[in-house]
């Protein structure tokens, strides 16, 4: 286990402020942070800034819609717009990626241009590249050559093309990766809250965001993997989740615990109030028998049920059984009071492994690495058993190289669930998996419970006439980014643009 000796209190005098839209918000005082000469009294920021925003506000609970794990409760209405394909823009995310993280890096490498903590420029161009990538995967055309240049006089940058921001970006980590790791010097390990310093994982790291940036382009014309498959030959890859630790959290005093927790356990009770297991997620756990379910929902007194996606405003009884949808008692989802923050996690480097060897029709390698992902997130689940993947339906089984990416992104799609939401939704779009069915929940509820498609997403009841029945591809531009920007495009119309590499057919 990581030490860490910084008083905890520290931490969050240092980086958080508390509400409920903006929880642990590291847009930090300039006055006190930005006129530090230390470049590692930032790094704490723009590490649990990235971790919280990922599976904070805006991406923890879009992603983990628009990914079907939840869908909105009956009785509540604060999640409606995400449920029905509203124009979100996710606008806090943003603001917290560009103005908080992306601005907290930008500072420790200015910090760090000397030898002597090149350490730490080595790990905020990491977290610079990571961020960007995500804040292009989710909205596409972005500020990228002229953002984060105010000081400047630039406050109207362009926006780039999403595939020449990709372009740039493995630019970047090509030259990152030429460093020589054994050349940089130590950092304060205590305020490094992801790796401690150890420079074998940030290089494992930089190696692994590579990989998906490679990986994320699968679906494009430029995609070669074989290109993949020899960088794969290499390269070392995280086998560590890099996170923040759940340990950190103090589960007893409110703006001190995991996100989820304090929108879980406050009082607006944010996900107890709002939250409920899908039909989509919760009936292909149950199908299936996965141990996880139990560790992602409470189940009911009548054991685990979930609700049809967006259909919060049936007044029907769906399965017969003599209780109004409304007034079922769903699974509801949990987080652990010591759930740790993902930022890149080891299940889903495995993934992408055993995606690369699965379209080179090396099933061996395949095979072991998408073994070597369950595994990884049956142990994050405090699941010991591993039956599912010996004899249980996550065994791999050899088939045609679609059938193989599919079930690696099935597993994924489990996987993700608390604790990656966006890239679950990211990953759908590249991958087409899980599939849509096309079935109308609201033309016969009764045979649409009957005849559910387990496997399967559905269309929002509530808002399949807004995307003419698709899914969502990406969320619309902030209002405020677009109207304090006289160089920026014209409002997206819908939540139906897709960024530059999501080419593949379906919904």
């Amino acid at each position: 286990m990581k030490k860490y000796t910084i008083p905890f209190i520290y931490i969050f005098l240092l980086i958080f402020t508390i509400s409920c839209d903006d929880y642990l918000d590291v847009n930090h005082d300039p006055t006190v942070l930005e006129d530090t000469d230390e470049p590692k009294i930032l790094l704490p920021s723009a590490q649990v800034g990235l971790a919280n925003t990922l599976m904070g506000w805006d991406f923890g609970f879009g992603g983990g819609f628009w990914s079907q794990y939840w869908t909105q409760g009956y009785t509540s209405s604060q999640f409606k717009t995400l449920c029905q394909y509203e124009g979100t823009s996710f606008d806090d995310a943003y603001e917290k990626l560009t103005a908080g993280i992306l601005n907290d890096t930008k500072r420790i490498k200015l910090l760090s241009t000397d030898e002597s903590n090149n350490g730490y420029y080595y790990i905020a161009e990491a977290l610079s590249i990571f961020t960007w990538q995500v804040t292009t995967d989710v909205w596409g055309n972005v500020p990228y050559t002229e953002a984060l240049k105010g000081n400047e006089g630039i406050t109207s940058p362009v926006f780039d093309n999403d595939e020449d921001i990709y372009a740039d970006l493995e630019a970047r980590i090509d030259a990152l990766l030429q460093i020589d790791i054994t050349t940089l010097n130590a950092i304060d390990e205590d305020f490094d809250f992801v790796f401690a310093g150890d420079f074998t994982n940030w290089e494992k790291f930089a190696n692994s965001l590579k990989l998906k940036l490679m990986m994320r382009q699968s679906e494009t014309t430029g995609y070669s993997n074989a290109d993949v498959i020899t960088f794969i030959n290499s390269a070392t890859f995280l086998d560590e989740s890099a996170k923040i630790s759940g340990s950190i959290w103090d589960d007893s005093q409110e703006g001190k615990k995991h996100p989820m927790r304090e929108f879980e356990t406050a009082g607006a009770n944010y996900v107890s109030g709002n939250v409920i297991g899908c039909k989509s997620f919760i009936d292909y756990l149950l199908d299936n028998t996965d141990p996880r379910i139990d560790a992602l929902f409470t189940a009911p007194d009548d054991g685990h049920e979930g609700a049809f996606f967006g259909d919060f405003d049936s007044k029907t009884d769906s399965d017969n059984d003599g209780i109004d949808d409304e007034d079922e008692d769903y699974s509801e989802a949990f987080f652990a009071k010591d759930a740790d923050l993902m930022i890149m996690s080891s299940w889903e480097v495995n993934f992408f492994l055993a995606e690369a060897y699965a379209r080179a029709n090396d099933l061996v390698n395949a095979k072991m690495y998408y073994d070597l992902g369950v595994t990884a997130s049956l142990s994050q689940n405090k699941i010991a058993s591993t039956d599912i993947i010996t004899t249980g339906y996550a065994t791999w089984v050899d088939g045609t190289t679609e059938e193989n990416i599919k079930q690696i992104a099935m597993q994924k799609w489990v996987a993700n669930a608390n604790y990656q939401h966006l890239e679950s939704f990211l990953e759908r779009n590249r991958t087409k998996y899980p599939s849509v069915n096309d079935i109308d929940i609201e033309a016969d509820r009764n045979d649409a419970d009957m005849n559910f498609p387990v496997g399967s997403l559905t269309i929002s009841v509530a808002g399949r006439d807004k995307t003419n029945g698709n899914l969502p591809a990406s969320p619309v531009y902030s209002a405020d980014v677009l109207g304090k920007n006289t160089n920026a495009p014209s409002q997206k119309p819908d939540l139906l643009q897709k960024v530059w590499w999501n080419k593949k057919i379906g919904k």
